[in-house]
């Protein structure tokens, strides 16, 4: 075989390897049935269907929970504690097949977790208007909400709703667009719980990021990358 035979043959085997491997991650990433991309050793405790990339087919949001025996704990007060971690599967139709768009399957704690004083805030997954909706609910201490949108191949956060309650009182709320980089805090000048009249106070503040927060980074919603105080408190905002 001449010196170029061989560099041609290299290079035809080198296609091929290649061609495999980009062959066998599209299969795996693909299935007949949404629920195949579940995990082993994970278990589905929610799930939500609609359509987040306008293509006129049905999606699947899976919020999974871990099945380690080893975080099953025994609180001295509350008895046999399930304290797996839980996650969140995304999952596109594509005709008669099926496509994995996201697998972060531990950015979300436990159900079971110290909510000191109160219980801890209940998780709830939806989609409205084609996008997906993260809820937390903390009774009478209020909410948050995060609202991602499918855009530039990923889930990108787009806007972010908070509402700090005492009990029946609302004592402040906040909304954050990241699409038009705005962010309202509302104040309430009534501190009574128990009566008066809410009087809002509104604060305009313009918010800049560096770069999109997107729902694949976010290794823990509790803490670290996704405070959005500390976003704000790292010069983040612009007054």
């Amino acid at each position: 075989m001449t010196k170029w035979g061989l560099v041609r043959a290299l290079l035809l085997g080198t296609l091929c390897v290649v061609s495999s491997l980009a062959l066998g991650q599209s299969l795996r990433d693909q299935a007949t049935e949404p629920r195949a991309f579940i995990p082993a050793g994970y278990v589905v405790v929610q799930e939500v269907q609609g359509d987040l990339n306008k293509d006129d087919q049905t999606d699947h949001v899976f919020v999974i929970k871990g099945t380690d025996e080893a975080m099953v704990i025994q609180h001295e007060y509350l008895g046999e504690l399930d304290r797996n971690r839980r996650g969140i599967i995304i999952v596109f139709g594509e005709g008669e097949r099926y496509r994995l768009v996201l697998d972060n399957r531990d950015c979300f704690s436990s159900e079971n977790e110290d909510g000191g004083v109160y219980m801890a805030p209940e998780l709830d997954i939806s989609i409205q208007n084609g996008n997906l909706f993260i809820h937390y609910l903390h009774g009478r201490y209020g909410y948050w909400t995060y609202n991602f949108r499918y855009q530039n191949a990923g889930f990108e956060l787009i806007g972010y709703e908070g509402s700090q309650n005492r009990g029946p009182l609302i004592e402040q709320q906040t909304s954050i667009n990241f699409l038009t980089g705005k962010m309202v805090k509302r104040v309430n000048r009534n501190t009574d719980p128990v009566g008066g009249v809410d009087r809002f106070t509104e604060t305009w503040s313009d918010i800049a990021l560096a770069e999109p927060i997107r729902l694949i980074d976010i290794a823990d919603f509790d803490q670290g990358l996704f405070s959005l105080e500390q976003l704000v408190s790292e010069g983040q905002r612009i007054q």
